[in-house]
Parts: C-alpha cells; sequence; structure tokens
C-alpha cells in the first residue's frame, strides 16, 4: 500500500503514512488516490478527532513522480486528479499535522504546507524544487506560500528553488515547532494528543474561519464568527467547557 493506517482510536489520532520510500515518497497517481481516500473516510469518521501526514523511510516526499504514467491520458486529466490530495486536504475539516523529516520538495513541501501545523526534525529540508525542473508551482503552492511567508519571500522561494533549513523555514513562518530528529514522534504527539482531546466543532469551525478569511471583509469575519459561535452555544461540548471551568478540571470534549 502506498498510504500506512495507524489508527490510535483511543487518542483520537490517525496517522497517514506516505509509503513509496524507494521512491522517496514521491506522489503518483496511486498515492494521490489512496491518500484522497484515506482523507475523505478520516473526515466521516467520529472516532478520528486529528490526523498526521509523515513520509516512510528518509524523508517527508520529494514531490510528484516525474517517471511513468499513463501517456495516453491528457495531461491536463492528470494534473488534475494527482492534485486532489491537496484540494482534500484543504476541505479537510479536523486539525491535521505535517510531520517532516529529510527532504520536502516541491508538491511534497505544498502537501506539508496544507496541513494546520507543521512540526519538521532539525535535519529537514524544504525546497519549492519546481523551477529547476523547468516547471511552475503546484500543489496549492501559488495560494499557501503568500499567505503563509509574504508575496515577496514566496517569489523568492519559487523562482530561485533554493533549499531552506527547517530553522530558515520557521523563522519565515512555514514551520510551527522544531525538534531534533529523535524527538520528532513526540513532539508531533503531543500536539496531536492536545488536539484530539479538543472540541471538535469548535475546531472545525475555528479552522474555517481562518482559512476563508482573506475572502471577507472585517465586517463579514464579525458576522460568521457571530454565526459559529451561536452554533458553539448550542453544543454539548460548550457546556462541558463551562461546567470544567467552574469545576476547575480539564474538559472532556465529545464533539456534540
Amino acid at each position: 500500500m502506498d498510504i500506512l493506517l495507524r489508527d490510535q482510536s483511543a487518542s483520537g489520532v490517525l496517522t497517514l503514512t506516505l509509503n513509496r520510500p524507494e521512491r522517496k515518497n514521491a506522489i503518483d497517481l496511486a498515492l494521490a488516490g489512496e491518500l484522497v481516500r484515506a482523507l475523505e473516510h478520516a473526515d466521516q469518521a467520529p472516532a478520528v478527532r486529528a490526523v498526521v501526514l509523515r513520509g516512510a523511510g528518509d524523508g517527508f516526499c520529494s514531490g510528484g513522480d516525474l517517471v511513468g504514467g499513463d501517456d495516453s491520458r491528457h495531461v491536463l486529466g492528470v494534473m488534475r486528479q494527482i492534485h486532489q490530495p491537496a484540494v482534500a486536504l484543504h476541505r479537510f475539516s479536523k486539525p491535521t499535522i505535517a510531520q517532516v523529516h529529510g527532504v520536502a520538495a516541491g508538491a511534497g513541501w505544498n502537501l506539508a504546507l496544507g496541513c494546520d501545523l507543521v512540526v519538521a526534525a532539525d535535519d529537514a529540508r524544504f525546497c519549492q524544487i519546481f523551477i529547476r525542473r523547468g516547471l511552475s508551482l503546484d500543489y496549492g503552492g501559488s495560494w499557501l506560500l503568500p499567505r503563509l511567508a509574504g508575496l515577496h519571500r514566496a517569489k523568492e522561494l519559487a523562482l530561485l528553488g533554493g533549499f531552506v533549513s527547517a530553522a530558515q523555514a520557521q523563522a519565515w513562518g512555514l514551520v510551527n515547532r522544531i525538534a531534533p530528529r529523535a524527538e520528532l514522534d513526540a513532539a508531533v504527539a503531543e500536539w496531536a494528543q492536545a488536539l484530539a482531546a479538543g472540541p471538535p466543532i469548535a475546531l472545525a469551525q475555528s479552522k474555517r474561519l481562518l482559512q476563508e478569511s482573506d475572502a471577507q471583509s472585517f465586517e463579514g469575519a464579525i458576522e460568521n464568527e457571530c454565526a459559529y459561535q451561536c452554533v458553539n452555544l448550542a453544543t454539548q461540548d460548550t457546556r462541558e467547557g463551562f461546567r470544567a471551568f467552574f469545576e476547575k478540571r480539564k474538559p472532556r470534549f465529545e464533539g456534540r
């Protein structure tokens, strides 16, 4: 299988592993299809409260697989199909963490940036490698990079195609947290378990508000916040949050 699933139902965390280490986890049509199906299933599974995306072997993902494929199909159709994981990840309602070690290049880096949080090993290296192959940005990079790093930084990354260390990526707002390679699993697990213990409805709504913020006026954002807060106030989770506050204990959110 090109995607390995590790379902930690007790904690609510699902780990998806890109499993093509012999190809440095490069994304081909088969892997893309499996990843889309895994994300769609996880989005509908009540037991899944957070998802971790990682790579097998010595790196996260080297980008799109440039070898092989069906030459009889129009390239635009192939491009749209192989990009479906980026779309599915953007639509995914639950919190996601990219766990990055080794190299994340091209579509691989943009797949990581499509997650809500990026936790990188101190040995991680990143590159918008497209220009080195005579290609332009893809996998959502043209949308993600300006929003996360600013337009001029995005142009530097896209037009020069240089490698960036984990520390530099963090300084530019493209990595949330860095951990020593030996401690990466534990660092990711800490955040994943915190997300899984959170209120699912409120988390999904906060995520959506943030992702749609660029398309809103300030007044429109306020209106959406008010509407979403009304939904929260009708949930058992919000009542539990208030009870836990007054009882001086941790809340136990159930997504109801």
